[in-house]
This record gives C-alpha cells, sequence and structure tokens, in this order.
C-alpha cells in the first residue's frame, strides 16, 4: 500500500509534470501564434503594397484616360471651330456670288429695257413714216383721179 506522502510526492510530481507541459503548451502556442501573427503582418504588408500598386495603376490610367479624352475634346473643338469658318467663308461666297448675280441681272434688264424703248422708238417713227407715204400716196392718187376726171369732164 501507498502512504500518504508517497501518494502527496507522486501527485506532487503529476502536477509539476503537467504544469511543465501546460508552460510547454503556452510557449508552444503563443511562438505558433506569433508565427501566425508575423505571417498575418506579412500577408497585411503585402496586401497593402498590392493596394498601393492598383490605386497606383488605376489612377495612372484614369490620367491617361483623362488626358486622351481632354486631346479628342480639343481636337473636336479644333474641327468644330475649321468647320464654322469653312461655313462662314461659304456663305461670305454664296452672298458675294449672289450680288454679282444681282447685279448682272440688273444690268442685263437695264440693257433690255433700253433696247426696247428704241425699238418702240423706231417703230414708232417708222409707223410715222409710213403714214406720212401712205397719206402722200392716196392724196397722189386722188390728185391723178382728180386730174382724169377733169380730163375726161
Amino acid at each position: 500500500m501507498v502512504n500518504k506522502m508517497q501518494q502527496e510526492i507522486t501527485l506532487q510530481q503529476i502536477m509539476s509534470q503537467i504544469a511543465n507541459v501546460k508552460k510547454d503548451m503556452i510557449i508552444l502556442e503563443k511562438s505558433g501564434f506569433s508565427a501566425l501573427r508575423a505571417e498575418n503582418e506579412k500577408i497585411k504588408l503585402e496586401l497593402l503594397q498590392l493596394k498601393q500598386q492598383v490605386m497606383d495603376e488605376m489612377m495612372k490610367v484614369r490620367t491617361d484616360t483623362k488626358l486622351n479624352f481632354n486631346l479628342e475634346k480639343s481636337r473636336v473643338k479644333e474641327l468644330f471651330s475649321l468647320n464654322e469658318r469653312k461655313l462662314l467663308e461659304m456663305r461670305t461666297e454664296v452672298v458675294a456670288l449672289n450680288a454679282q448675280q444681282d447685279q448682272a441681272l440688273t444690268q442685263t434688264d437695264r440693257k433690255l429695257d433700253t433696247e426696247v424703248a428704241g425699238l418702240k422708238t423706231m417703230l414708232e417713227s417708222h409707223k410715222l413714216d409710213n403714214i406720212k407715204y401712205l397719206a402722200g400716196s392716196v392724196f397722189t392718187c386722188l390728185t391723178v383721179a382728180l386730174g382724169f376726171y377733169r380730163l375726161w369732164t
């Protein structure tokens, strides 16, 4: 049989061994936890670096896109102003051509009016000459007829 003293000593030894095992487990747990924590921190840093790289790339793409957009916008504005100038030049040219055409039509109308007036004057003068010759011919015929009438009577 085991006496009480030996039982307590054995109990103390077992408790001491259990405490040592607990200490070893705590040390192992802490070192494992520390390793996990260090790995976690390392992963967090890598994640932050990746996030920063992605943000930098996004900013680069944004600025490139804005630059391209602004360049295209200015090119479109230049084309628009160039087309506006061409349109204005064309309008001015059309107005000038219309003015020249109107002037030519006015000159042609004046020439036609002058020619028509000249022809009317000439027609009136020939009509008057014809009336004179007709009256002279009628009076001559009448005189000859009266002369023959007297001679026969």
